[in-house]
């Protein structure tokens, strides 16, 4: 059994790398700890209908999208800590201002610029984490525990906006600005104490034609981007479109089922994670990656076939939905780390931020299925398209990626 999973190589993983994972713990965890309470911000304070708060909320999402990619170009161009310096100010100053926001559009605003930081944090970060491992196991082990951090930090925010009464007190916003500026001086720390030999070498001469060029030349990594927007779009269909399929058919325990799924979800994810690492270390990445779809697949026949009053039934699909989701998302990360070259790690990173489109997609398209279709058709949909997503991976290996040295090495163009 390989020892990618082990004491003696989490031990040595280097100071920068934990503050990097618990940096992501306490940006995913201080984004969750708002972003549940502003929908009912705005419905208290300002009474805007559901649909003005989706379309609100979906708009900041996608910059969130552009502003991803756009920071892990900026990270390849300028250097990491730059741009971490800036998600952690970018925080401060957002979350401060919905501390403070009374006007509607203000409030409007403030949820626009508090996108920002975790979009500005995330690809950097992940590029970082590379830079500073050069051995490919540590980088994945750490790249695992990235995901570990993010899900951690996903589901206790929620639970600290309950404590600190965000739903109710708007100043508690401050809180998230304050962990921001926490995060700031970690970062300043982290910068001055690693040795320069560990800093990461970023391309002085990039711009950001060039990279769009390679990017778009990379037909390998073009058609990877699509079958994880796919997953994405799949994956999605678990919350919002299963609650409304549930409610719809009006599902006589909707409360206490959708908190046991959503606790089962944590549970898994949080206890099965690393011994599935573990168990699977021996295998190749791309096939971890299959053994996630599969599940993912059988999670979404379950679901179509699954009769509606069945209580347990539910839970078992969200089961084996469950594990996918821990075999398949971290590997995904370690995937895009291995088809990206040093120098783009940053941006291959930020074009991963298309991702979220198949999580911005599935509620709308969700909801229409549910309403044209029904729930079985919908969850058999779903199930297709994990096989569509299984040949797209197939097909992958098989496309040509470009000649990096002959771009990354050629005089550099004007931005």
């Amino acid at each position: 059994m390989s020892d990618l999973v082990s004491f003696a190589r989490l031990k040595n993983l280097p100071g920068p790398v934990w503050m990097l994972l618990f940096g992501n713990f306490f940006v995913r965890g201080s984004y969750y700890m708002v972003w549940p309470f502003i929908a009912v911000l705005l419905y208290r304070k300002f009474q805007l209908s559901a649909a003005e708060v989706g379309l609100w909320l979906t708009c900041a999402a996608l910059l969130a999208v552009v502003s991803g990619f756009y920071a892990g170009y900026l990270s390849d161009k300028f250097g990491r800590k730059p741009l971490l310096l800036v998600a952690a100010l970018v925080g401060v100053l957002a979350f401060s201002a919905f501390a403070l926001a009374q006007s509607k559009i203000a409030v409007i605003g403030c949820i626009f610029l508090s996108t920002l930081p975790r979009a500005l944090w995330d690809s950097p970060s992940k590029a970082w984490l590379g830079d500073l491992l050069p051995d490919s196991k540590d980088r994945e082990l750490a790249l695992q525990g990235l995901y570990f951090m993010v899900n951690a930090g996903a589901a206790i925010g929620p639970l600290f906006g309950i404590w600190a009464g965000v739903s109710g007190n708007q100043h508690a916003f401050f809180l998230t600005a304050f962990s921001y500026a926490c995060l700031g001086s970690g970062i300043l720390w982290l910068y001055r104490f690693t040795p320069q030999q560990q800093r990461p070498h970023h391309a002085k001469g990039l711009n950001l034609k060039l990279t769009l060029q390679i990017l778009r030349l990379d037909q390998l990594f073009l058609l990877v981007i699509v079958a994880n927007i796919l997953i994405n779009f799949i994956y999605a269909h678990a919350d919002s479109s299963l609650i409304q399929y549930l409610t719809r058919a009006n599902f006589p325990e909707l409360v206490s089922l959708i908190a046991a799924l959503g606790i089962l979800n944590s549970l898994v994810i949080v206890t099965c994670q690393f011994p599935l690492l573990r168990l699977l270390s021996g295998w190749p990445v791309v096939k971890r990656i299959y053994l996630g779809i599969v599940l993912l697949a059988l999670s979404q026949l379950w679901y179509a076939l699954n009769p509606i009053l069945w209580y347990w039934g539910w839970l078992g699909a969200t089961l084996v939905l469950s594990l996918g989701e821990a075999i398949l998302f971290a590997n995904m990360n370690v995937h895009l780390d291995q088809l990206a070259p040093p120098a783009l790690r940053g941006s291959y990173f930020g074009a991963a931020s298309l991702y979220a489109v198949g999580f911005s997609l599935s509620p709308l398209i969700g909801g229409l299925v549910l309403d044209w279709l029904g729930g079985p058709a919908l969850y058999f949909g779903s199930f297709l398209l994990c096989i569509g997503v299984v040949f797209c991976y197939r097909l992958s290996g098989r496309l040509r990626r470009p000649d990096f040295s002959q771009f990354l090495n050629q005089k550099p163009l004007d931005s």
